[in-house]
């Protein structure tokens, strides 16, 4: 089959607010060494996404100024050197750019099958999330068994996946949301306990874990949290930060990092060599892909918007009326099965 040689999608028409965003048409590359082109069902909207429309987050050097960071779809090329896809596979990538496309380029190499329990739109809302769960809870946050680990944004798509991969790991979750209805969702999904952080303050995790505090504690919140979450961290704790949504920098006392061995460490995954990533790529197809293929976890999707209303998917993040996931509907044909 003939390949297209330009694209719809959205792009970023200027800096500034969700208005920014607009539908045009670009120009589309053939698949490079061991890329495959996918024709997009479906790209995840996430908070990186909103930093790079108001220019906060610029993409790599070499990476298409198209936002959107995973994607699912279908498989229509192949370049040089790709072995595992052919076309008509259905699959989700992470890209480090581009998603927000009815077609997008993608590393074989980051590319994982569709689990058998979700739809093809689902799928999309697994590659950003659950790779970045993956390196920073369990890699970088060493979580074991029966510990305790506190997950800030707990109602997010980053939240809500992080809540179900630790319970499926045998530890104990306390998180953090902005509303009651929020923190009842999270308490579904398996916290024991959800802090709405506009009436009771997280510190409380102290008394309920018998003064340890968490072993493990997830945020991307950053300003005044920091100094709070050193003290709410057990001995030998370890805090990873993965974003600043209230700022990062910050007048900070390090003195309990010393006397409680803390370990303060943080990571982004987009600007990570392809390597890198595939490796992570691996290891969550090895350890996550089996818990999705189960039922055990499963992405929480609060709405889908055609691709056209991706503005109206920001506004939506940036307000944090969502739980879970939002997506972005990239097919011409909406009612195409």
């Amino acid at each position: 089959m003939s390949l297209p040689d330009s694209t719809e999608c959205i792009e970023i028409a200027g800096h500034g607010g969700a208005g920014s965003l607009r539908l045009a048409r670009r120009p589309l590359p053939p698949p490079g060494h061991r890329e495959v082109l996918i024709r997009v069902h479906a790209a995840g909207v996430n908070r990186p996404d909103i930093l790079q429309r108001q220019g906060l987050y610029p993409p790599p050097d070499g990476t298409s100024d198209i936002p959107g960071l995973e994607v699912s779809g279908t498989v229509i090329g192949t370049g040089p050197g790709v072995s595992r896809w052919r076309q008509g596979d259905e699959v989700c990538a992470l890209v480090a750019g581009g998603g927000y496309s009815r077609h997008a380029l993608a590393h074989e190499a980051l590319c994982l099958p569709v689990p058998s329990p979700l739809s093809l739109t689902q799928a999309a809302a697994l590659p950003e999330t659950f790779f970045t769960v993956w390196y920073n809870l369990v890699e970088r946050g060493r979580l074991r068994e029966n510990e305790v680990v506190l997950i800030h944004g707990g109602s997010s798509g980053i939240g809500t996946t992080a809540i179900q991969v630790a319970r499926a790991l045998g530890a104990r979750v306390y998180t953090t949301a902005g509303t009651d209805e929020k923190c009842r969702a999270c308490e579904t999904l398996g916290a024991e306990r959800a802090f709405n952080y506009r009436s009771e303050d997280f510190l409380r995790i102290k008394q309920l874990t018998d003064r340890r505090g968490a072993d493990v504690i997830i945020d991307m919140v950053g300003g005044d949290y920091i100094q709070k979450n050193i003290k709410c961290a057990a001995p030998d704790g370890r805090i990873v930060q993965i974003a600043f949504l209230q700022g990062s920098r910050v007048q900070v006392d390090l003195m309990p990092v010393m006397l409680k061995r803390l370990v303060f460490t943080g990571s982004t995954l987009r600007s990570q060599p392809v390597a890198e990533k595939a490796r992570i790529a691996g290891a969550v197809e090895r350890e996550l892909w089996p818990l999705l293929d189960s039922g055990a976890v499963k992405p929480v999707v609060h709405e889908i918007l055609p691709l056209a209303e991706a503005a109206e998917a920001h506004r939506i993040m940036e307000n944090s009326e969502h739980i879970g996931k939002i997506l972005l509907d990239c097919r011409s044909d909406r009612h195409q099965p």
